[in-house]
């Protein structure tokens, strides 16, 4: 259970404030509602442009990291299709520190020429380093819009084209900045050894001043229902063969998202898993394959990857993988590997509450689900999923019409 306190200020910014008396670190967490789905698709890869341009300095402070880490804190942060996540970590007594950096980015980026170019030079080499030199990198630069055709899920967070990032100007990279990172876009989480009282001042003096934007609407259009099978084949320079199974699934809020976090770990999690023990150790079809969710807000996928063995072809690895999914379309999972499977993963829920950094993270996207309330709800969830409502979620998620598959040939193979 975390417990905490939230307010509001008058232009927008929600905070959450959670005291762990326990710990002399405090975790800051800023998240901003805004990921590679708001990007235009003539412009992608802006948030993930931003969140390299975020450290590249702000109005009044020329290097981010600097004063940080002379006060022993330490940051990162990550973009996804839906989010852009900042968070340090740093001690209690130095807190105000960390108020100073976050809001002076908040209020203005050092928007040069010079700074924009440096951090599109870094997002293009790590184009190029992760999705274009590295085995198997480009997966969803293939998988993506197989699967969605009108969603802007259809390209990964890095962009749809490593143009787009060339091509971005100074006037572009304003205009994403100020229609989204702003405090009425933005949630604020603090977990440590802090008080409400104490929190809200800091925040009144630090972010009060920074006034509401303009923030973009976000139009996004509904993928359809996939009504047929898609398949695509590509030869790349690899070691061996690999599949890619993807099928349309629910959005995050949604009440069968749970379950079907659930039949991935059925599918994959562990050594006993069924895709494990069947594929790999019993078959050896595989060497290795995994099933997992992209956990996405919007109607997301649930994915099957694996790698091939030497020698066996891919039809009979697809075929031995359908095989999987229809037991688990025909026969209701036995009561005893259901309590098992969510055993293991309310241990790992409550384990990872451990952290404070986790916790400020937790609170963060949780509020922007809808209510920070909700991450106290999570394992009761898990806990009310039956047998039966697994069965019924994956005879209409593995239909094969709902299916996009990406064959990720070795050109070494036959």
């Amino acid at each position: 259970m975390i417990e905490f306190d939230k307010f509001t200020l008058n232009n927008g910014l929600r905070v959450l404030v959670h005291k762990d008396s326990s710990s002399p670190i405090v975790a800051m967490n800023i998240l901003y509602d805004v990921g590679a789905r708001d990007e235009d698709p003539e412009r992608t890869g802006f948030a993930h442009l931003f969140e390299h341009l975020m450290f590249g300095g702000s109005k009044n402070i020329p290097v981010y990291d600097e004063p940080l880490q002379k006060v022993g804190g330490e940051n990162n942060a990550f973009t996804n299709n839906d989010i852009t996540n900042y968070y340090l970590t740093l001690p209690a007594n130095n807190l105000e520190t960390g108020f100073w950096l976050e809001s002076d980015r908040m209020m203005a980026l050092d928007f040069s020429q010079k700074s924009l170019d440096i951090q599109k030079n870094v997002v293009i080499e790590e184009y190029k380093q992760r999705y274009l030199n590295q085995p198997y990198g480009d997966v969803s630069l293939l998988l993506r819009p197989l699967s969605y055709k009108v969603h802007p899920y259809r390209w990964p967070t890095i962009g749809e084209s490593i143009d787009h990032i060339k091509n971005a100007t100074l006037n572009d990279v304003k205009s994403f900045f100020y229609s989204h990172y702003a405090p009425n876009n933005a949630i604020l989480s603090i977990s440590g050894n802090v008080e409400t009282e104490q929190i809200y001042k800091l925040t009144e003096k630090w972010f009060g001043a920074i006034e509401k934007r303009d923030i973009a609407v976000r139009k996004l259009d509904k993928e359809p229902k996939q009504t047929g099978a898609r398949e695509l084949t590509e030869k790349r320079d690899v070691p061996s063969n690999a599949i890619y199974m993807a099928f349309h699934m629910c959005d995050r809020k949604s009440e069968l998202y749970h379950a079907t976090d659930l039949l991935s770990d059925i599918l994959s999690n562990g050594l006993s898993s069924r895709l494990y023990q069947s594929l790999v150790k019993e078959k050896r079809l595989f060497s290795n394959i995994n099933g997992y969710i992209s956990g996405s807000i919007d109607p997301g996928q649930f994915i099957i990857s694996g790698n091939l063995m030497n020698g066996i072809s891919v039809d009979e690895a697809i075929k031995a993988t359908n095989y999987q999914l229809e037991k688990l379309k025909l026969k209701e999972i036995p009561d005893e590997e259901l309590v098992k499977v969510k055993n293991k993963l309310e241990s790992s829920l409550v384990f990872s509450e451990i952290s404070i950094l986790n916790k400020a993270m937790n609170l963060g996207y949780y509020e922007l689900l809808g209510n920070a309330q909700l991450a106290n709800m999570e394992i009761d969830k898990y806990r009310k999923v039956t047998p039966g409502k697994m069965q019924t979620i994956a005879q209409e998620l593995f239909d094969s019409q709902n299916s996009s598959t990406l064959y990720y040939l070795s050109k070494n193979q036959n």
